[in-house]
């Protein structure tokens, strides 16, 4: 087995005990009274104050930015305090802290060795019920009805602008360079799954610089075309977090040699 830092992400100071007991490093974002023990995002060079719209990316900003040359080439990781890594996929729900407790990642597999990263496995977007598309996708359905009837029609690009807002994805591809603005293009039209929750682990630094040296100057670009002002709602409020999680997908399958793992769902609260 590998050793392996993991950063838990929690907006809750209470977390702490629950998060070490995991030998994970505690990251706390937003305003709670999180003590030193703590990782935090707004200490020396920081986007903390962008964190209603990056979520998670402002911890990784700071990262980058403050705490980089501490990290050791070796598995660094992310998640967040309802959503784990598992080697075990038969349990994606515990019901009890015990069951959770139990399955939890806390080394990599020596079978892992020949992978750069490892991503959550596939969320599809293609299964939506009829009422979605009568809540949120009025206007794209009116355009275009055939993903109605044809699955294979609901791609990445669909299910953004259907949550997310119509244009935005489309605009923010624009702003890539050359070669990743056709590749991700591609990746969002003729896929309808992508790794979700902007949970990912890298074998080595230099993999993490590398994401980080292309998904940052890229959002601080999309800031300039959408601004923070104009965004309403959840899902348009948070748009840099969404735009940076369909990217990591494909961003991790393009440049890594990648293998999927479980994520199981549980909220600590609960324990």
């Amino acid at each position: 087995m590998n050793k392996l830092k993991m950063f838990c992400i929690s907006l809750d100071a209470n977390h702490l005990d629950i998060i070490r007991s995991f030998n994970y490093l505690p990251v706390g974002l937003g305003k709670g009274n999180f003590s030193k023990e703590w990782f935090l995002d707004n200490k020396g060079e920081n986007i903390s104050f962008k964190n209603k719209y990056y979520g998670e990316y402002t911890f990784h900003y700071w990262l980058w930015k403050n705490y980089f040359a501490d990290l050791e080439d070796e598995w660094i990781g992310f998640c967040q305090y309802r959503k784990f890594w598992s080697l075990k996929k038969t349990n994606l729900l515990p019901k009890t802290f015990n069951e959770l407790n139990e399955q939890i990642l806390r080394e990599i597999p020596e079978s892992y060795n020949g992978f750069d990263a490892i991503l959550g496995e596939e969320s599809s977007v293609s299964k939506l019920k009829f009422m979605k598309f009568v809540k949120r996708g009025t206007k794209l359905i009116l355009k275009n009805p055939l993903p109605i009837f044809i699955k294979s029609r609901r791609n990445i690009k669909f299910h953004f602008d259907m949550w997310h807002g119509s244009s935005y994805l489309e605009k923010a591809i624009k702003l890539l360079d050359s070669q990743d603005r056709r590749d991700f293009s591609n990746f969002v039209v003729e896929k309808n799954s992508f790794n979700p929750h902007n949970m990912f682990i890298c074998k080595s630094k230099k993999i993490l610089k590398d994401y980080y040296e292309t998904v940052f100057p890229w959002l601080e670009r999309c800031e300039k075309e959408f601004g923070f002002e104009s965004l309403s709602g959840y899902g348009q409020t948070r748009i840099y977090g969404f735009l940076a999680e369909r990217f990591m997908s494909y961003w991790f399958q393009r440049n890594t040699k990648y293998k999927t793992m479980p994520i199981v769902f549980y909220e600590i609260d609960k324990k």
